[in-house]
């Protein structure tokens, strides 16, 4: 069994300071003493990020601080009993006893089972107890190890043959330490309540699938996650309860009453989809009305990206070889519209603009063919975000109509809606047995195809058509002031959360218009160049400043100012979030003043993009691409010289006080 706890890593009755930051700086700074952590400073960013998305007190004051880190060489746990208490969040008061869970990004399921052991033993009174009482740091380790080794490893509760029956699925963001502490107290409350329950533990020690037969016997279904259930379309059909995991630890009993509730109420929430495991509509009643609108937009916008990359870099390399003509024909002339030419055409009969006109009109036509799926591609998954498979089809459709209709992007994100929403409603009629299997491939997506489609062309297509077209004519007039105005705004929702809905908005409005741009109307490109060139910002103002005062960084965000020159450069915002994560009131600002400079400075000069995305490499498709590299290189100085000087100027109260440095070291 690997050993996770040392009596170096042990504190007993420590005054580590009056947070719950210091406690974690504190434990951080003593593993990174020994060699199963490499850069303290990064561990400690990470276990605050993760802190960051809930609070990780448990409650009976316990807390577990934790992460996956690359700074952590070998799965290791810091365990601190403090005196006095500090606040971690929980209900019931501040936390005693602190466990820090610690594991490497690429830990072995062997390592990460352990840790998952013990962190189900948290739940164990009897555990807790003995380490209160426990008198040197060799006993802590040994308590450790000791329910490390013995615990029971199965995942059913003994329950009276025939007593009612559940199922189970936990998981958190990190899957170290809740995911197995909500598992164990729903085991506990199933075993209180005499009934049968098996659960699924979706975290980073590996996945055991339930057994097929287990799920088709359970009275219903209970899903404590703060993530997405993977394959949910397994448990279609069944009565469900769906809560945060944190909820799994705090109120297991309530939930396995109010799952077996469900069960017993018709008119219950249920799983929707085909018997035969295919997924139906998602638990949209389960969460709230924003929240679930929010994932299906990212999740429309995501699945969209690949088409619009692809098309746009196709249609900018077809300008490339052949010239704007392609795009409109030359009246007078035999040069017609790259259609015409690559049907009509082939490499055995040019046509008279010869070989690269003729590849330069293939390529566009491609990539014309591409850019026509993106409204239909942004409907289809949000509909999917929504109501998983079942929704795509009808998604799609929307989408399609919206485009007949003039109704362009703002068109297909109703329509996506419209029918994703429709498709989780029909999802959750109760049907007769032999038409469960007609529902997720015929009935939902016919009858939801009906309703958002048709409500699109009577009544919605129209309007949305007038203000999309206003909203195009209202950026084509755009100059001056005006223009550059737009470029701060677009610049700061490119840096305001480096890839989250604002980024991926601001993106999605530059790419639905990029298909609209020509030489007489070129606002659609300055707007797509504005957003790339404003996106490249953060990470290379980040690598810029690992550079003008590396002392500033930690060894790890050094590493990651290097990559993060070529991130920036293929246009990867996401390339800033590793400082972001840990110092975000200094980093976001920085860039968002240094990506705002740079969309004002990209608008004023009037630079277009053709290209989607690529960044530096797809210079060939950027218009005035000097003035693209200046206002890229403007507003990476800004950003850099920015973080610079707020972390030079702006810092933070130590996290540790001289009062506390004796306990440290008479621990």
């Amino acid at each position: 069994m690997p050993q996770i706890l040392s009596p170096d890593l042990v504190l007993l009755d420590a005054d580590l300071g009056a947070d719950k930051e210091a406690v974690i700086r504190s434990l951080a700074a003593r593993a990174a003493d020994t060699d199963r952590v490499a850069d303290g400073e990064a561990l400690a960013a990470a276990v605050l990020e993760r802190e960051a998305l809930t609070p990780t007190g448990m409650g009976a004051g316990i807390a577990i601080p934790h992460c996956k880190s690359a700074a952590v060489l070998e799965p290791s746990l810091a365990f601190a009993r403090l005196s006095p208490a500090v606040d971690f969040g929980a209900p019931d008061g501040p936390a005693d006893l602190v466990f820090m869970i610690m594991a490497p990004d690429g830990a072995a399921e062997t390592h990460l089972a352990v840790l998952s052991r013990l962190a189900g033993s948290l739940i164990d009174e009897q555990f807790t107890d003995a380490l209160r009482a426990a008198s040197s740091p060799a006993d802590v380790v040994a308590l450790v190890e000791g329910v490390v080794a013995d615990r029971d490893e199965t995942d059913a509760a003994p329950a009276a043959e025939g007593a009612r029956s559940v199922v189970a699925v936990t998981a958190c963001p990190t899957g170290i330490a809740h995911t197995y502490m909500a598992a164990d107290a729903l085991k506990a409350a199933a075993e209180r309540a005499g009934v049968r329950i098996a659960v699924e533990t979706q975290g980073s020690s590996g996945t055991t699938r339930l057994d097929p037969e287990v799920i088709a016997a359970a009275d219903a279904v209970i899903f404590a996650v703060d993530v997405d259930v993977r394959e949910r379309g397994r448990f279609a059909g069944k009565p469900f309860v769906q809560v945060p995991v944190k909820r799994g630890i705090d109120a297991p009993d309530a939930l396995i009453q109010e799952a077996l509730g469900h069960a017993d109420d018709p008119t219950g929430p249920r799983l929707a989809g085909g018997a035969e495991g295919e997924s139906g509509a998602s638990e949209t009643g389960s969460r709230s009305l924003g929240g679930t609108v929010k994932r299906a937009l990212l999740t429309g916008v995501s699945y969209m990206i690949p088409f619009v990359a692809g098309g746009g870099l196709l249609l900018a390399l077809g300008f490339l070889l052949g010239g704007f003509e392609i795009a409109f024909g030359v009246e007078g002339t035999s040069l017609s519209t790259a259609q015409d030419v690559a049907l009509s055409s082939t490499l055995w009969n040019l046509p008279d603009g010869g070989l690269l006109y003729y590849l330069g009109c293939v390529a566009f036509a491609i990539g014309q063919a591409s850019m026509g799926f993106l409204v239909p591609a942004l409907a289809g998954y949000i509909a999917y975000g929504i109501a998983d498979r079942p929704g795509i089809a009808p998604g799609f459709v929307a989408g399609a109509v919206s485009g007949l209709m003039g109704a362009g992007f703002l068109g297909g994100i109703v329509g996506g809606l419209l029918a994703g929403l429709a498709a989780w409603w029909i999802g959750t009629w109760r049907v007769p047995q032999w038409m469960r299997g007609l529902m997720p491939v015929v009935i939902i997506p016919l009858l939801a195809s009906i309703f958002a489609s048709g409500l699109m062309v009577v009544l919605l297509g129209g309007p949305i058509a007038s203000l999309s077209n206003a909203l195009t004519d209202f950026l084509s007039g755009l100059s001056g002031t005006a223009a550059i105005l737009l470029g701060l705004l677009l610049g700061t929702m490119m840096a305001f959360d480096l890839g989250g809905p604002v980024n991926k908005v601001a993106y999605a409005f530059a790419v639905a218009g990029l298909s609209e741009g020509s030489p007489e109307n070129p606002a659609p490109w300055m707007i797509m160049a504005t957003v790339m060139a404003a996106g490249m910002v953060p990470p290379l103002g980040m690598a810029l400043a690992t550079v003008i005062d590396r002392k500033l960084f930690t060894k790890a965000e050094q590493e990651n100012g290097k990559a993060a020159w070529l991130l920036g450069a293929s246009f990867i915002s996401e390339g800033a979030i590793p400082f972001a994560a840990a110092d975000p009131l200094r980093v976001i600002p920085a860039s968002i003043l240094g990506a705002a400079t740079t969309g004002a400075i990209s608008m004023a000069a009037g630079v277009t993009s053709q290209a989607p995305h690529g960044g530096i490499f797809v210079f060939f498709a950027i218009g005035n691409i000097g003035m693209f590299i200046v206002s890229i290189v403007v507003g990476a100085i800004v950003t850099g010289l920015a973080v610079v000087a707020l972390k030079r100027w702006a810092r933070r109260a130590p996290v540790v006080d001289a009062a506390a440095e004796p306990a440290l070291v008479a621990a």
